[in-house]
């Protein structure tokens, strides 16, 4: 009897979910008791390197059929609801609510933490810097529209560290009260997700006036007090200001992911598959960049990422942000540093933290 075996087979799996939740209940007393250790050592409660290292194990342990990328999610909430026996977390984000800073932070710290939504990246800095928050979580780079200028100007002259990275896969929704293309009067979004869906927008909507805000969950925020207004944001913000989805998917390339920085108040140490985020200045001078690059080639320092950008009152003189593997305390990348403080006006390290995957 098919009703018969699929009543047989749901018994198993409540079987099943019991004991996960028996076993969940085990870790977390476990976690409780670590914790107690930890501070007697005064050790530190947040151990990021730990978390991943219990990630990409359990990758590669997994025989299946349970899906791989499913891995990381699910475990990630499990040791973010472990994690908050020990200690509640703080982290700062470009708000409100439903931001694609919001999802990586979620994807990065599971929802177990306090996330504190900030106005600006600006605050988000400034939260980190006056301790308000442990962590903050700031875009930088998207794979369609390049770099965050205003992240990249407080790194020049913030004093927090970059302690790790995040990547996320961007996909925007146009989302209005009506969901009917004739009430759209006006779009409302943030600069880089306008210019991220500009030949969508520029198909669809040719004569709408585009206006900028400071975050896409804003934008959802105005479209739901204006019945004539529409917001390119994510479907969580759709879902939590009431709006209807007039189209989804509608970025103009569908590999489209933003880079986020984790902002942190000191360094994080060795992991071993670490990247090191560094910004200097050069002489104006013919061939000055050329011979920094060479230098750092022949210490065997492999660059991922050179960024420029003008330095605030020194005409036509700039400020290059560049990251490249490995550690600052990596000995080859140490001596390229003691080498290139010989060649640079200033040279500032950002942070070393370990790469994403």
């Amino acid at each position: 009897m098919p009703h018969e075996k699929i009543k047989t087979l749901r018994q198993k799996i409540e079987t099943f979910d019991e004991e996960i939740l028996r076993l969940l209940n085990e870790r977390a007393r476990v976690v409780q008791e670590v914790a107690k250790a930890k501070e007697e050592m005064k050790m530190d409660p947040y151990d990021p390197q730990r978390e991943e290292e219990i990630l990409e194990r359990l990758k590669l342990r997994n025989p299946g059929p349970f899906p791989e990328d499913a891995i990381a999610p699910v475990f990630r909430e499990i040791i973010s609801a472990c994690r908050s026996l020990e200690i509640e977390l703080t982290v700062a984000y470009l708000g409100p609510p439903a931001t694609y800073s919001h999802l990586a932070c979620v994807k990065h710290f599971g929802s177990s933490v306090l996330a504190c939504a900030k106005g600006s990246i600006q605050e988000v800095f400034e939260a980190v810097e006056k301790k308000k928050a442990t962590f903050g979580v700031v875009p930088i780079e998207n794979s369609t529209e390049g770099a965050v200028d205003q992240t990249l100007d407080l790194l020049t002259d913030s004093d927090v560290k970059i302690s790790g990275e995040i990547f996320l896969r961007i996909s925007h929704d146009l989302l209005s009260q009506t969901g009917s293309a004739e009430d759209i009067h006006k779009i409302y979004s943030h600069p880089q997700a306008l210019g991220q869906c500009r030949q969508w927008l520029k198909q669809h909507f040719p004569h709408v006036p585009l206006v900028e805000t400071a975050s896409t969950a804003k934008a959802a925020q105005i479209a739901g007090e204006d019945q004539n207004a529409a917001a390119i944001a994510t479907s969580l913000a759709g879902q939590l200001y009431g709006l209807k989805s007039n189209a989804s998917h509608i970025e103009d390339y569908s590999q489209n992911h933003t880079r986020f920085l984790v902002l942190h108040g000191q360094n994080r140490g060795r992991t071993g598959r670490d990247k090191t985020s560094i910004l200097f200045s050069i002489p104006h001078t013919p061939g000055s960049l050329a011979q920094i690059l060479e230098a750092l080639s022949k210490k065997g320092v492999n660059l991922t990422k050179i960024e420029s950008r003008p330095m605030k009152g020194r005409l036509w003189e700039y400020i290059f942000f560049v990251d490249c593997e490995g550690h600052i305390e990596d000995p080859h990348l140490d001596e390229a540093m003691t080498e290139l403080k010989q060649k640079v006006l200033f040279v500032k390290v950002l942070g070393s933290y370990p790469r994403s995957s």
